[in-house]
């Protein structure tokens, strides 16, 4: 119950619309890292149109459009790479490939439109992917003299390669922001659970791209919680379902001594006369771990080893006791 269209265009029939190098590859990374979750398990079931074996004319974009948001799903996904413009009016497009001034494509006020209108009848949550210039116009509508006024409804997210004015780049034959948004949804962006989010997506992107290079753009109306693709947790379940048991409260102290170091060769002279513990050994590399993703601190050190020498300890962060608390509420 999980759907995503897909479309990237290089070419077009108008002589006066540059064709692209991209776009093509662009969709069919994205679609092959929608298809399956990062354990293989699927994940959307995808419909890929791409210029160079499909049709991908504006009658054929605009019915796979409400084809998308016409059965029930969980969450639908359209993503676009390829040309994009906002025309005199002030509103703003997606070029098919047969685009032309007067009918340039699927207008980003019929997406939007769209996705809000099938907001919970039938679909649970919408998301907008463009990679095109100009495409954060599709989080716009004309306003009343001239102004901009959001239109993102309730259960959409869009995210877009660039701001109203501006441009989408392409960097050796692939489109900057897809290639980030690729990267994101291989795990690049995934939480500590593994799962990857459009705001996580967005904030690589952003974070990437810097002050002087192309803007991306995310608008989101959406109260529940909706992820893109699940990756292997960056620490294993089992670790942090064990947090509530290590520290009893958020401001515990776990405490630490010399037995907690495996290797007695790394552990000064002074202190080898204490043996090491298997049970504690076995828990200090999953604390380890946890420390290596921000979830705990060492206690006035700034290496979990020296806690262990010094027999101070450790405790969560504010990140940890979150992630604490979610093992307490069983939301994992």
């Amino acid at each position: 119950m999980r759907r995503a269209l897909v479309i990237g265009i290089n070419e077009y029939e108008n002589p006066a619309i540059a064709d692209l190098g991209g776009c093509v590859g662009d969709a069919t990374r994205i679609a092959e890292m929608l298809e399956a979750n990062g354990d293989g398990s699927p994940n959307f079931d995808v419909r890929l149109l791409t210029s160079d074996k499909d049709d991908v004319s504006g009658s054929r974009l605009n019915a796979e459009m409400e084809s998308l948001f016409e059965a029930k799903a969980e969450v639908a996904l359209f993503y676009f790479a390829g040309h994009g413009l906002v025309a005199s009016n002030g509103h703003g497009h997606l070029i098919a490939r047969n685009g032309k001034k007067g009918s340039w494509g699927i207008a980003l006020t019929d997406l939007i439109s769209m996705a809000n209108n099938a907001h919970g009848k039938p679909i649970g949550s919408s998301i907008i992917i463009l990679d095109s210039c100009q495409s954060g116009a599709a989080a716009e509508a004309p306003g009343i003299l001239g102004s901009d006024v959001a239109a993102v409804g309730q259960g959409v997210i869009v995210l877009s390669a660039s701001h109203k004015e501006g441009f989408a780049e392409e960097v050796g034959g692939k489109g900057v922001f897809s290639s980030l948004v690729v990267e994101a949804l291989r795990g690049t962006g995934a939480d500590i659970l593994g799962n990857v989010t459009p705001a996580s997506v967005y904030s690589l992107v952003d974070q990437a791209l810097g002050a002087w290079a192309q803007r991306p753009e995310f608008k989101a109306n959406v109260q529940g919680f909706v992820w893109l693709r699940k990756v292997p947790p960056r620490v294993p379940l089992e670790t942090l379902r064990q947090l509530p048991v290590w520290f009893p409260d958020e401001t515990y102290l776990f405490p630490l001594d010399p037995s907690f170091e495996p290797d007695r060769n790394n552990v000064p002279e002074k202190y080898r006369h204490i043996p090491a513990d298997e049970d504690n050994i076995r828990v200090f590399k999953q604390l380890q771990k946890c420390n290596r993703f921000g979830l705990i601190v060492p206690e006035g050190v700034e290496h979990m080893y020296d806690a262990a020498m010094d027999s101070t300890g450790c405790k969560l962060t504010g990140l940890g006791a979150h992630y604490r608390q979610l093992a307490l509420d069983k939301r994992y």
